[in-house]
This record gives C-alpha cells, structure tokens and sequence, in this order.
C-alpha cells in the first residue's frame, strides 16, 4: 500500500513538472515564431525600400541625361550669338573712329570755298586801276570766312565727342558686366548648381537680381527645380549682393558664407 502511493505520488510529480517544463519551452517557442514573423516583415519592407529607391534613382538618371541634354542644345544655341557680339565688336569700333573723324572733314569742306576770293581779287586788278583799292578792302574776306567755318567745325566736332565718348563708356560697362561673380555665396547655390547656371550663360549677381517670373520659371523647368529659387530667395539675396550690401545680406542670411555657400 504505502509502495503504490509512493508510486502515484512520483507520478502526480512527473506530471506537474512535465506541464511546467512543456509550458515554458511552449512559450519561448511561441515567442521566437513572433520574432521569426517580425523579421520577414522587416525584410518584406526593405525589399519594398530597396525597389522604391531603386526606382528613384533610375528617375535620377533620367533627369540627369535630360538635363545634360538640355545644356548641350543651350551651348550650340548661345554660340551664334557669342559669334554674333563679337562681329558687332569691330562695327562698333569702326563707327567711333567715323565720329571722331568727322571734325577733320567738316574743317576741309568749310575751308575750301574760300579761295575763290584772291582769284576776284585779281581779276579786279587787271581790270581797272580804280577799282584797285575796292579789290584790296575785297581781299580781307578770306579770314571771315574762316570765322564762320569756326562756328560750322565746333558743333560737329561736339557731336561727334559724345559719340566716341558713348561708345567708350558702352565699351566699359559691357567689360564690366562680363566679370563672372562668386554664385555659390548665395543660399543654395552649390558647386553642381552654379556649374548648371553658368552653362546657361548667368554668371552675375545682376542676372539673378534682374530675373523676372518668366525667367524663373523657364530656369526652374530647365533645372528641374520646382519652387527651390522663390523658397530659398536667391533674388533678394543677388539683388543685396549686387548692390554690394554686404551688411544687410549678412543680417538678412546669417547662414550664408562669407567666401561660398557650399
């Protein structure tokens, strides 16, 4: 008797241990199926991640051929026109040498009529004896005519000094105005941008400064912008630093750099 409740008791032991034990292993295993399934949704979602970026970055390549594209048209279509400027150069210079050689001719033309008077004065001469003295007070003529050319000379040579003088100073300030700016001082113009700007021919702060909403927009559809030139306010920046404001810019965009905007 007392050797089958020995037994019955062993055998109630076993089995509270075996549920105990079961129930543990039950749960760990439960527990790692729970992390098996949070990892392949881990993995299904930077399959996703992977395929997007995949996807935005053969749009990325795209865009780019495009825009390479795009900048080769705009070289081959600026070239006639710089050779265009450059013809112009030399017509430019030839039509202020005209003007500034207008005063020379204009004395040549005034000068010559006046010969004719000795002539008359001879003639007076061999003619009669009395008539003498009326031919020597003729004689004095020539150098009134003189005086009259004087006036007749100083408006031409008057007009034809602010002329050359124009086309001096147009000279200068073309000279002036070619002189390439630093772009990348200006907020979000960055070695890659100020590349693309200046293959479309902006090279200043007073381009950018001088940009009406067309302009904008025809930059930012060739540049594939969207909004970034109003967000980042590189006119008001290039119109500040145009003027040569450097006090107000660096109150107005504290962030920006002194030398570039990398």
């Amino acid at each position: 008797m007392g050797t089958f409740f020995y037994m019955l008791l062993a055998f109630l032991v076993g089995v509270l241990v075996g549920w105990f034990i079961w129930g543990r292993l039950r749960g760990e295993l439960d527990s790692l199926r729970g992390d098996l399934d949070r990892t392949r949704s881990e993995r299904d979602r930077l399959r996703a991640d992977s395929d997007r970026l995949t996807g935005e970055l053969d749009a990325c390549g795209r865009a780019r051929a495009d825009l390479e594209r795009r900048l080769g048209e705009a070289k081959t279509t600026q070239a006639p026109t710089a050779k265009a400027a450059t013809a112009k150069a030399p017509a430019a210079k030839t039509g202020a040498t005209k003007a500034a050689m207008q005063a020379p001719s204009t004395l040549m033309s005034t000068s010559a009529p006046a010969k004719p008077a000795p002539k008359k004065a001879a003639t007076a001469k061999a003619a009669t004896a009395p008539r003498a003295s009326a031919a020597k007070t003729a004689t004095p003529k020539p150098p009134a005519s003189k005086a009259s050319a004087a006036p007749t000379t100083a408006p031409a040579a008057s007009k034809a000094a602010p002329a050359a003088k124009k086309a001096a100073t147009g000279k200068a300030t073309a000279t002036a105005a070619g002189k390439a700016n630093d772009l990348r001082r200006l907020i979000g113009i960055g070695p890659t941008n100020e590349r693309l700007l200046k293959g479309l021919g902006v090279t200043t702060y007073a381009q950018i400064a001088a940009w009406t909403p067309d302009d904008v927009k025809r930059i930012e559809a060739t540049l594939n912008f969207d909004g970034r030139i109003e967000r980042e306010r590189w006119i008001e920046q290039a119109k500040l630093l145009a003027a040569g404001d450097e006090k107000e810019f660096a109150r107005r965009f504290p962030t920006a750099g002194e030398a570039s905007n990398t």
